[in-house]
This record gives C-alpha cells, sequence and structure tokens, in this order.
C-alpha cells in the first residue's frame, strides 16, 4: 500500500522556520522524482518545489526561491522541505507527491505563518 506522510507543520511567526518530512512507503522511492505542493486558503494546489530520483537537480517556485530547500534521503525513504524566511503567504496544507506516482494525495501538514 502507498503512503505519503507528511509532518513538520506548525504555527510559526514572519521570518521565522520550520522543517518537513514526507514518509514514503509502499513503492520504491528512489525511482520518483518528488515533489512538495501547498494549497493556501481558498487556493488552488500549487506546485512549490521538485527534486530528482538522485537529489542532484532541484526546481523551486519563484515565490520561494532562496527561503526554500528540498533535499531528500533514499536509505530514508524521506522528502523534506527547509523552509526559513517563512512569510504569511506561506500559510497552506503542505504535500508531498512522487511524479507520476498513482496515488492520491497524503493527509498534508498544516503551516500557518501568522503573528
Amino acid at each position: 500500500q502507498v503512503q505519503l506522510v507528511e509532518s513538520g507543520g506548525g504555527l510559526v511567526q514572519p521570518g521565522g522556520s520550520l522543517s518537513l518530512s514526507c514518509a514514503a512507503s509502499g513503492f520504491t522511492f528512489s525511482s520518483y522524482a518528488m515533489t512538495w505542493y501547498r494549497q493556501g486558503p481558498g487556493k488552488e494546489r500549487e506546485l512549490v518545489a521538485q527534486i530528482s530520483v538522485t537529489g542532484d537537480s532541484t526546481k523551486y517556485e519563484d515565490s520561494v526561491k532562496g527561503r526554500f530547500t528540498i533535499s531528500r534521503d533514499n536509505a530514508k525513504n524521506t522528502v523534506y522541505l527547509q523552509m526559513s524566511g517563512l512569510k504569511p503567504e506561506d500559510t497552506a496544507v503542505y504535500y508531498c507527491h512522487g511524479i507520476g506516482l498513482a496515488v492520491g494525495w497524503g493527509q498534508g501538514t498544516q503551516v500557518t505563518v501568522s503573528s
């Protein structure tokens, strides 16, 4: 059974940092490029970052470049999103997913940026 379990969200003040994790199971994690998406209040889900199967190539949505870092550990079947310089507009539920992975979305993890 394919599972993607996101964790690490919470409430943080503007300018703060959070580190998200996504534990994957039930598929060959090291064969899939991985992504982080987010869905803010009243907004559509958007791609935030993606990482290649080996981790040597990453891409970011323009608004998070220089603030967010995606990484992965294929030995632990886990993908991470390190977020710093958080802004209120980063408030969203964050989801991970594999590119081409035939499975629905996980439960996500809520990130709230507020003073």
